[in-house]
């Protein structure tokens, strides 16, 4: 297996990695109460999934 003759720059390093940067969480809005939820998941607010309560009241809350 080749190796690297002589270590990189830390520019070098740098530039490669400019790429693998965290993107932020996607957020959409949740159609019953309003706020903010991740997609394809249950509203931690609310309890409701595409319009239909999934979660009670009180299990939505804790």
């Amino acid at each position: 297996m080749p190796n690297p003759k002589r270590r990189h720059s830390n520019q070098r390093t740098r530039k490669r990695r400019t790429h693998q940067k965290v993107t932020p969480a996607a957020a959409s809005i949740c159609v019953t109460c309003g706020k903010e939820r991740i997609p394809h998941r249950v509203c931690p607010h609310c309890g409701y999934y595409k319009g239909k309560p999934i979660l009670s009241r009180k299990a939505a809350k804790a």
